[in-house]
């Protein structure tokens, strides 16, 4: 949505109320939840420990100021802002904390970290949706590259005319930086930074609220290399392991029953295999619960690239193998490629070996996506779903770019949190 004009105080209100409506939910959430610890402790809910009342307050202190901090931490609007979050939050309740103990002020250690998971849960759930239904309004100057207009349509544009700051209260400035601008308004934009209004850079704006990198060339990331964080790298593999460990005897009988299910749906294997491009470029074979008929998946009629190519509703398909494929379970058996540490519970996703081998024929840099492990599920799928025509797997490529710029836990977080509410809806699913 493009606009040209300078003020709207009837949306600056609104703006401003919205602005209110986190802080008063995160200091009820906050002050309230901590309550929950004495009831699972103690078998009641109660206000007689003399600690509780001095840890309620402490929680509700430390969550306002963690999304106070967190707010002016956030440098780019979008999916950027989520891996604040957590550093935010732990900062303040750490210190809270810890004033407590120095102090010997009673309290209750469970009430507190309560308070911090209830508020780190509650500021990703408002963050998430809040990213999802608010419309941000931004000003662009109308010279340089202004692509950014069409690629975030979710955003109320308003197109500056003349080198003039906007007469809005909120107002958040965006320009193509690289580009040469004339001296009013450069001038303008200076002028705007010293006066505290927001100046955005085009191509970081854009990475931030669509959550996907332009390819242009391989340019460093913010590290300072093409080498994604390298810290995270053996700390997200470790966690891998863990988790996969942990989930097999929980998920041991839904795996047999759908086993069960599978087999009785059509004749063939239980598991399919499929050979996929992997982490380093390295082939593996995938695994999952079969979801096609046999025959009509290997049809000598169809080239090897076609067969792997799930089309809308593939008529290979079985009945059971939908529902599975909805709900991702059909992904399931592939906790033994994290094992064998050929995937990874999060990354980009492994495409069969002759798409690949197509795409990077045809896609510059495609192959940079195989820097990390593939995963189950990744930050493109969260976004765009199942995709397999040409230009579909471009943007999909922006998406994986994303995610290896900006590798951290914070956004496998983020992606993992998304992808449960995926599970229920089915989003992308073929």
């Amino acid at each position: 949505m493009v606009h040209t004009g300078e003020r709207r105080p009837a949306t600056d209100e609104i703006a401003g109320i919205q602005t209110l409506i986190p802080f008063i939910v995160v200091a009820l959430v906050a002050y309230l939840v901590p309550l929950a610890a004495p009831l699972v402790l103690s078998g009641r809910l109660t206000r007689e420990m003399a600690s509780t009342g001095n840890t309620q307050v402490t929680s509700l202190l430390a969550a306002l100021i963690a999304l106070f901090v967190f707010r002016r931490m956030t440098i780019y609007p979008g999916a950027r802002a989520f891996e604040f979050i957590v550093p935010a939050f732990s900062t303040t309740f750490g210190i809270a904390a810890a004033i407590l103990l120095v102090t010997r002020i009673s309290y209750s250690g469970a009430m507190l970290l309560t308070g911090y998971v209830a508020s780190v849960a509650v500021t990703f759930l408002l963050g998430y949706f809040g990213q999802r239904g608010a419309v941000r309004r931004f000003y662009y100057v109308p010279t340089g590259n202004t692509g950014i207009v069409n690629d975030a349509p979710m955003v109320d544009w308003v197109r500056l005319d003349k080198p003039h700051l906007p007469a809005d209260s909120v107002a958040s400035i965006v320009a193509d930086l690289r580009s040469t601008h004339s001296a009013e308004w450069e001038r303008m934009l200076a002028q705007a930074a010293i006066s505290g209004v927001p100046v955005y850079h085009t191509k970081q704006l854009r990475e931030s609220l669509t959550g996907r990198v332009q390819i242009e060339h391989l340019s460093e990331n913010s590290f300072g290399s093409l080498l994604p964080a390298l810290g995270y790298k053996g700390v997200k593999r470790t966690i891998d392991v863990v988790a996969s460990i942990v989930l097999l005897p929980v998920l041991a009988i839904p795996l047999v029953i759908i086993a069960l299910v599978v087999r009785g749906s059509s004749p063939g294997p239980i598991l399919f295999r499929q050979r996929r491009m992997g982490y380093r470029g390295v082939p593996f074979d995938m695994l999952k619960f079969r979801t096609m008929t046999v025959r009509s998946a290997t049809d000598c009629d169809a080239t090897e690239r076609e067969a792997a190519i799930t089309q809308d509703a593939d008529v290979r398909v079985t009945r059971p193998g939908r529902f599975l494929r909805r709900s991702r379970l059909d992904e399931l058996p592939q906790i033994v490629n994290i094992l064998r540490g050929e995937m990874s519970w999060i990354g980009p996703r492994p495409e069969a070996v002759p798409l690949s081998v197509w795409y990077e024929e045809e896609l510059p840099f495609y192959s940079y996506r195989h820097i990390v492990r593939p995963g189950i599920t990744g930050w493109a799928q969260v976004n765009q779903g199942h995709v397999a025509g040409l230009d579909d797997v471009h943007v999909k490529l922006h998406y994986d770019f994303y995610y290896i710029k900006f590798f951290s836990f914070w956004l496998d977080l983020l992606i993992g949190l998304r992808t449960l509410g995926i599970m229920l809806t089915g989003f992308g699913a073929k």
